[in-house]
């Protein structure tokens, strides 16, 4: 999980980029175009047939793990400010740049700016900490979609009332909350 971590952070943060920029002309990315996902001078991780094997991991151990962990925050830009707390608590154990390279090739099929992936992944990442004995120790805990439904029918949550998840690892509170919002909105 943590080793895919920092490998998700990138493709979620590139994804939302691309859409930043669309959204904002002014908008510039904390992370230097060499190190983006997919940019045009900087395709380490988006090009399928892009760089691999020592190549791969020279450049993620030597060039884009220690430019993100010092990526500059001078200017309080709070992106910036995620990157680098992201990578400093990060390594990267992959030492097989092939597969490495597999791994984010089959990152490369999710874009995060669509609803249908976003939710497909939460599911999966759901599944994945479900199947994960250790996942406790690990930091992550899981708790059953049907546990997360049953308490939001038991609280019988309203439109206008607010709610929160403070430990919202893949939203399944909030998840459970909507629906039932959803349910309640078509039988009214």
């Amino acid at each position: 999980i943590e080793q895919l971590g920092w490998m998700l952070f990138l493709k979620i943060f590139s994804d939302k980029d691309k859409e930043l920029e669309l959204l904002d002309d002014n908008y510039t990315s904390p992370i230097p175009d060499l190190f983006h996902w997919v940019k045009e001078k900087g395709n380490w991780a988006g090009d399928d047939e892009g760089m691999t094997g020592d190549e791969l991991l020279e450049f993620v151990d030597r060039q884009l793990f220690p430019a993100l962990r010092n990526i500059d925050v001078s200017s309080g830009n709070r992106r910036a400010l995620i990157v680098r707390e992201v990578f400093e608590g990060n390594n990267n154990y992959m030492k097989s740049g092939t597969n490495l390279r597999k791994v984010l090739n089959k990152l490369n099929e999710i874009d995060f700016n669509v609803a249908k992936d976003r939710h497909a992944f939460g599911e999966l990442y759901e599944g994945i900490l479900k199947e994960l004995q250790s996942a406790g120790k690990s930091g992550e805990f899981y708790t059953p979609r049907a546990v997360t439904d049953f308490m939001a029918q038991m609280i019988k949550p309203v439109i206008g009332e607010k709610m929160a998840d403070f430990a919202c690892g893949t939203g399944g509170f909030i998840i459970s909350w909507l629906k039932a919002l959803r349910s309640e909105e078509h039988t009214s």
